[in-house]
């Protein structure tokens, strides 16, 4: 069973991201140890596809390796 995107938003969250800019579903996310940005799209309440679930995920695990 997917996650909900509002899961994976609480993910982003946990690990420091803070959100740059939104426009309509498409939200995108900043780290100061994180080079680029990460959008994530979605309802709150939608599940989310594989590929955001992988997108994030790497995007944590970096933040964290350079921790």
């Amino acid at each position: 069973m997917p996650r909900k995107i509002r899961d994976l938003l609480k993910d982003l969250r946990a690990a420091g991201f803070s959100i740059d800019r939104q426009k309509g579903s498409h939200r995108q996310f900043k780290h100061p140890a994180f080079k680029g940005t990460v959008t994530l799209s979605g309802a709150d309440n939608g599940d989310a596809k594989t590929y955001q679930e992988r997108q994030i995920a790497k995007a944590i695990a970096e933040v964290k390796a350079k921790d």
